[in-house]
């Protein structure tokens, strides 16, 4: 599967984004998906994570109430919309699919299958 990120900007804090992620290949409702993130000097770090039929979800602590992740199976597209944007936010981010159809933990811990190219993110104070 071939993963297409974007969304990416230039934000003041408090504002908002909304970053896209497009699959290719008719079994994208086989997939978990996850964005990620990574600042410089920094390790990558899961952001969210949306199990294969949606229903369920993960975010990390830092954008809990913040952040929302959801897909759309029949667009073959998975969003994450960012609101109250803080500096710290800015990274690349990058979206990934993991081939697993279980609700569990499975969907927002391991590894990853495919990766997107990054988009970057830029939050000014």
């Amino acid at each position: 599967v071939q993963l297409q990120a974007s969304g990416g900007g230039l934000v003041q804090a408090g504002g908002s984004l909304r970053l896209s992620c497009a699959a290719s290949g008719r079994t994208f409702s086989s997939y978990a998906m996850g964005w990620f993130r990574q600042a410089p000097g920094k390790a990558r770090e899961l952001v969210a994570a949306i199990s294969w039929s949606g229903g369920s979800t993960y975010y990390a602590d830092s954008v809990k109430g913040r952040f929302t992740i959801s897909r759309d199976n029949a667009k073959n597209t998975v969003y994450l919309q960012m609101n109250s944007l803080k500096p710290e936010d800015t990274a690349v981010y990058y979206c990934a699919a993991k081939i697993t159809r279980d609700s569990g933990s499975d969907y927002y811990t391991g590894v990853y299958d495919y990766w997107g190219q990054g988009t970057q993110v830029t939050v000014s104070s």
